[in-house]
């Protein structure tokens, strides 16, 4: 469902650092996901989730900023199937570096 799709951000909470600029290149192999992502505030970042029977992604993640640190987080994303086709992912995160804080982002996949 996910292998080598890419995705942008269409919504994000004021404290992440993901943006429109920012881009994620999908890859799946079995229930097994992996990206990478970089533009708008992130030098270059990885992620590497595992999917569920119902193509939700636990995921962890990494990425280097612009401003010379590292973050890390958590994020739970859930597909949604738009009418044109394409994959819309709800997600709910928390950073594990800096602050802790909690947040919601939507990306959606570029044709």
């Amino acid at each position: 469902m996910y292998h080598d799709k890419k995705f942008k951000s269409v919504e994000s909470s004021d404290n992440g650092e993901v943006n429109q600029a920012t881009i994620f290149h999908y890859r799946q192999t079995g229930n097994t996901v992996w990206a990478t992502y970089q533009g708008g505030s992130i030098v270059q970042g990885t992620l590497i989730a595992k999917v569920d029977e119902e193509q939700k992604l636990e995921m962890r993640y990494q990425h280097l900023s612009v401003d010379g640190n590292f973050k890390t987080g958590i994020c739970h994303s859930i597909p949604e199937r738009l009418p044109d086709g394409r994959i819309r992912l709800h997600e709910t995160w928390q950073w594990t570096s800096g602050d802790q804080s909690k947040g919601e982002s939507i990306l959606e996949e570029i044709k």
